[in-house]
Protein backbone atom coordinates (compact mmCIF):
# COMPACT_ATOMS: atom_id res chain seq x y z
CA UNK A 1 0.00 0.00 0.00
CA UNK A 2 2.49 2.78 -1.05
CA UNK A 3 -0.10 5.51 -2.11
CA UNK A 4 -1.83 5.68 1.56
CA UNK A 5 -0.95 8.46 3.03
CA UNK A 6 -0.59 8.69 6.85
CA UNK A 7 -4.01 9.76 7.86
CA UNK A 8 -5.60 6.87 6.12
CA UNK A 9 -2.74 4.77 7.38
CA UNK A 10 -3.79 5.95 11.01
CA UNK A 11 -7.03 4.79 10.50
CA UNK A 12 -6.52 2.07 8.55
CA UNK A 13 -3.79 0.80 11.47
CA UNK A 14 -6.92 0.84 13.86
CA UNK A 15 -9.07 -1.35 11.44
CA UNK A 16 -6.39 -4.11 11.50
CA UNK A 17 -6.06 -4.21 15.11
CA UNK A 18 -9.41 -4.47 15.38
CA UNK A 19 -10.01 -7.07 13.90
CA UNK A 20 -6.91 -9.17 15.11
CA UNK A 21 -8.86 -8.81 17.97
CA UNK A 22 -7.24 -10.14 21.04
CA UNK A 23 -4.16 -11.52 19.42
CA UNK A 24 -3.71 -8.28 18.14
CA UNK A 25 -0.61 -8.14 15.67
CA UNK A 26 3.65 -7.28 16.03
CA UNK A 27 4.93 -4.21 14.37
CA UNK A 28 7.09 -6.12 12.10
CA UNK A 29 3.14 -7.56 10.86
CA UNK A 30 2.01 -3.90 10.47
CA UNK A 31 5.00 -2.87 8.55
CA UNK A 32 4.97 -5.62 6.50
CA UNK A 33 0.63 -5.39 5.53
CA UNK A 34 1.04 -1.41 4.83
CA UNK A 35 4.44 -1.90 2.97
CA UNK A 36 6.62 0.75 5.42
CA UNK A 37 8.97 0.30 7.97
CA UNK A 38 8.85 -1.11 11.44
CA UNK A 39 9.94 2.39 12.81
CA UNK A 40 7.55 4.08 10.56
CA UNK A 41 4.56 1.91 12.18
CA UNK A 42 6.00 2.58 15.68
CA UNK A 43 5.62 6.17 15.44
CA UNK A 44 2.19 5.83 13.74
CA UNK A 45 1.66 3.61 17.13
CA UNK A 46 2.60 5.80 19.31
CA UNK A 47 1.32 8.73 17.22
CA UNK A 48 -2.60 7.10 17.57
CA UNK A 49 -1.60 6.03 21.79
CA UNK A 50 -1.24 9.94 21.95
CA UNK A 51 -4.18 11.15 20.35
CA UNK A 52 -5.96 8.54 23.02
CA UNK A 53 -6.90 5.87 20.71
CA UNK A 54 -6.66 2.53 23.54
CA UNK A 55 -3.61 0.84 22.81
CA UNK A 56 -2.07 -2.57 24.72
CA UNK A 57 1.04 -3.80 24.19
CA UNK A 58 2.09 -7.46 25.19
CA UNK A 59 5.91 -8.21 25.93
CA UNK A 60 7.54 -11.28 24.62
CA UNK A 61 8.28 -13.52 21.76
CA UNK A 62 4.55 -13.30 21.10
CA UNK A 63 4.24 -9.51 21.76
CA UNK A 64 2.73 -6.76 19.88
CA UNK A 65 -0.15 -4.56 19.83
CA UNK A 66 -4.11 -4.71 20.09
CA UNK A 67 -6.83 -2.91 20.98
CA UNK A 68 -7.68 -2.87 24.69
CA UNK A 69 -11.19 -4.62 24.18
CA UNK A 70 -11.75 -3.02 27.97
CA UNK A 71 -11.84 0.93 26.11
CA UNK A 72 -13.12 0.09 22.73
CA UNK A 73 -16.64 0.66 21.11
CA UNK A 74 -18.94 -2.36 19.85
CA UNK A 75 -19.26 -2.07 16.42
CA UNK A 76 -21.57 0.92 15.60
CA UNK A 77 -24.14 1.93 12.62
CA UNK A 78 -23.48 5.25 12.33
CA UNK A 79 -25.65 6.97 9.07
CA UNK A 80 -23.48 9.08 7.25
CA UNK A 81 -25.17 11.88 8.16
CA UNK A 82 -25.07 10.94 12.22
CA UNK A 83 -21.54 11.23 11.61
CA UNK A 84 -21.47 14.13 9.85
CA UNK A 85 -23.52 15.89 12.72
CA UNK A 86 -21.86 14.80 15.38
CA UNK A 87 -18.19 15.88 13.33
CA UNK A 88 -19.91 19.20 13.72
CA UNK A 89 -20.44 19.05 16.95
CA UNK A 90 -17.19 17.85 18.06
CA UNK A 91 -15.14 19.83 15.99
CA UNK A 92 -16.92 23.04 17.17
CA UNK A 93 -15.36 21.79 20.63
CA UNK A 94 -12.28 24.06 20.34
CA UNK A 95 -12.05 24.95 24.26
CA UNK A 96 -8.47 24.21 25.66
CA UNK A 97 -10.18 21.89 28.62
CA UNK A 98 -12.23 19.49 26.23
CA UNK A 99 -10.18 19.87 22.17
CA UNK A 100 -7.96 16.84 22.55
CA UNK A 101 -11.18 14.22 24.13
CA UNK A 102 -13.15 15.74 21.40
CA UNK A 103 -10.43 14.56 18.53
CA UNK A 104 -10.16 11.18 20.45
CA UNK A 105 -13.89 10.50 20.33
CA UNK A 106 -14.22 11.40 16.53
CA UNK A 107 -11.28 9.07 15.66
CA UNK A 108 -13.33 6.23 17.37
CA UNK A 109 -15.91 7.23 15.56
CA UNK A 110 -14.30 7.15 12.36
CA UNK A 111 -12.93 3.72 13.63
CA UNK A 112 -15.71 2.24 13.77
CA UNK A 113 -17.64 3.07 11.00
CA UNK A 114 -17.77 1.28 7.64
CA UNK A 115 -15.73 2.16 4.78
CA UNK A 116 -18.41 3.46 2.27
CA UNK A 117 -20.60 5.13 5.09
CA UNK A 118 -17.09 6.81 5.91
CA UNK A 119 -16.48 7.65 2.74
CA UNK A 120 -19.95 9.42 1.98
CA UNK A 121 -19.52 11.01 5.69
CA UNK A 122 -16.32 12.94 4.74
CA UNK A 123 -18.15 14.30 1.00
CA UNK A 124 -20.78 15.41 3.18
CA UNK A 125 -18.70 17.12 5.92
CA UNK A 126 -16.22 18.46 2.74
CA UNK A 127 -19.21 21.08 2.27
CA UNK A 128 -19.36 22.42 5.05
CA UNK A 129 -17.67 24.76 7.17
CA UNK A 130 -18.20 26.37 10.71
CA UNK A 131 -17.91 29.49 12.26
CA UNK A 132 -16.22 29.53 15.66
CA UNK A 133 -16.26 32.13 17.83
CA UNK A 134 -12.85 32.67 19.22
CA UNK A 135 -13.28 33.85 23.01
CA UNK A 136 -10.30 35.12 25.20
CA UNK A 137 -8.44 31.54 26.34
CA UNK A 138 -7.54 30.59 30.00
CA UNK A 139 -3.99 29.10 30.62
CA UNK A 140 -4.44 25.40 30.10
CA UNK A 141 -2.90 24.44 33.89
CA UNK A 142 -4.94 26.77 35.31
CA UNK A 143 -8.34 25.54 33.55
CA UNK A 144 -7.58 22.00 33.91
CA UNK A 145 -7.20 22.17 37.96
CA UNK A 146 -10.27 24.20 38.11
CA UNK A 147 -11.93 21.04 36.52
CA UNK A 148 -10.75 18.54 38.57
CA UNK A 149 -11.78 20.77 41.25
CA UNK A 150 -15.51 21.38 40.08
CA UNK A 151 -15.35 17.43 39.71
CA UNK A 152 -14.53 16.74 42.87
CA UNK A 153 -15.95 19.28 44.33
CA UNK A 154 -13.11 21.03 46.11
CA UNK A 155 -12.21 23.96 47.51
CA UNK A 156 -10.15 26.16 44.91
CA UNK A 157 -7.61 28.92 46.50
CA UNK A 158 -7.26 31.57 43.10
CA UNK A 159 -5.68 34.85 41.81
CA UNK A 160 -8.20 36.71 40.06
CA UNK A 161 -8.15 39.86 38.48
CA UNK A 162 -11.54 42.20 37.46
CA UNK A 163 -12.97 44.00 34.99
CA UNK A 164 -11.00 47.04 36.75
CA UNK A 165 -7.45 45.33 36.60
CA UNK A 166 -7.65 44.74 40.67
CA UNK A 167 -6.17 41.63 41.70
CA UNK A 168 -7.60 39.63 45.01
CA UNK A 169 -7.15 36.16 46.45
CA UNK A 170 -10.02 34.27 47.48
CA UNK A 171 -10.94 30.49 48.36
CA UNK A 172 -14.36 29.33 46.15
CA UNK A 173 -16.41 26.63 46.15
CA UNK A 174 -16.65 25.68 42.10
CA UNK A 175 -20.08 24.70 41.16
CA UNK A 176 -20.08 24.95 37.03
CA UNK A 177 -17.41 25.21 34.51
CA UNK A 178 -19.15 27.34 31.70
CA UNK A 179 -17.79 27.65 28.08
CA UNK A 180 -18.96 30.29 25.59
CA UNK A 181 -18.37 32.20 22.13
CA UNK A 182 -17.31 34.92 24.45
CA UNK A 183 -14.95 33.62 26.93
CA UNK A 184 -15.20 30.84 29.47
CA UNK A 185 -16.62 30.82 33.02
CA UNK A 186 -16.20 29.58 36.51
CA UNK A 187 -19.38 29.60 38.63
CA UNK A 188 -18.85 29.47 42.71
CA UNK A 189 -19.46 30.60 45.84
CA UNK A 190 -16.97 33.11 46.85
CA UNK A 191 -16.15 32.95 51.11
CA UNK A 192 -14.75 36.47 50.22
CA UNK A 193 -17.77 37.90 49.08
CA UNK A 194 -20.43 35.27 51.04
CA UNK A 195 -22.08 35.00 47.50
CA UNK A 196 -22.16 33.57 44.63
CA UNK A 197 -19.95 34.68 41.75
CA UNK A 198 -19.29 34.14 38.59
CA UNK A 199 -15.46 34.51 37.59
CA UNK A 200 -14.22 34.93 33.83
CA UNK A 201 -11.67 31.94 33.50
CA UNK A 202 -8.78 33.92 31.42
CA UNK A 203 -8.65 36.41 34.18
CA UNK A 204 -8.16 33.72 36.70
CA UNK A 205 -4.40 33.89 37.00
CA UNK A 206 -3.51 31.20 39.58
CA UNK A 207 -5.41 28.11 40.99
CA UNK A 208 -4.86 25.12 43.42
CA UNK A 209 -7.07 22.87 45.16
CA UNK A 210 -7.06 23.44 48.96
CA UNK A 211 -7.67 20.50 52.00
CA UNK A 212 -10.64 22.57 52.80
CA UNK A 213 -14.00 21.13 52.77
CA UNK A 214 -16.93 22.88 51.11
CA UNK A 215 -20.31 23.40 53.13
CA UNK A 216 -22.91 21.54 53.50
CA UNK A 217 -24.86 19.88 50.70
CA UNK A 218 -27.08 22.69 48.90
CA UNK A 219 -28.04 23.03 45.35
CA UNK A 220 -26.04 24.95 42.96
CA UNK A 221 -27.27 28.13 41.08
CA UNK A 222 -27.48 27.89 37.84
CA UNK A 223 -25.15 29.72 36.12
CA UNK A 224 -26.24 33.09 34.02
CA UNK A 225 -24.52 34.61 31.32
CA UNK A 226 -26.10 37.78 30.20
CA UNK A 227 -27.56 37.88 26.64
CA UNK A 228 -26.38 33.84 26.29
CA UNK A 229 -28.20 31.23 26.19
CA UNK A 230 -26.78 28.57 28.66
CA UNK A 231 -26.96 24.72 27.36
CA UNK A 232 -26.73 21.41 29.10
CA UNK A 233 -24.58 18.88 27.55
CA UNK A 234 -26.03 16.44 30.49
CA UNK A 235 -29.26 16.49 28.34
CA UNK A 236 -27.10 15.01 25.57
CA UNK A 237 -26.23 12.20 27.72
CA UNK A 238 -29.82 11.54 28.48
CA UNK A 239 -31.64 10.89 25.03
CA UNK A 240 -35.00 9.43 27.05
CA UNK A 241 -35.06 13.17 28.12
CA UNK A 242 -34.61 14.19 24.69
CA UNK A 243 -37.33 11.84 23.22
CA UNK A 244 -39.59 12.82 26.16
CA UNK A 245 -39.11 17.15 25.20
CA UNK A 246 -40.05 15.77 21.37
CA UNK A 247 -42.86 14.14 22.48
CA UNK A 248 -44.12 17.26 24.17
CA UNK A 249 -43.30 19.50 21.60
CA UNK A 250 -46.70 20.32 19.33
CA UNK A 251 -46.27 19.75 15.60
Amino acid sequence: MPDMNRTDRLYALVEELRAAGPRGRTASQLAAHFEVSVRTVERDLSALGQAGVPLATKQGRTGGYSLDPSMTLPPLNFTPREATALAMALSSSAHVLFARDARSALQKIVAAMPPAALAEARTAAAKVRLVVAVGAAPDAAVAETIWQAVRRNQVLRIGYVDVDGAESEREVEPQHVVVGPRGSYLTAWCRLREDDRVFRMDRITRAERTPALPRGPRRPIEPEIPGQLIARPETALRPEKILAMSAETPT
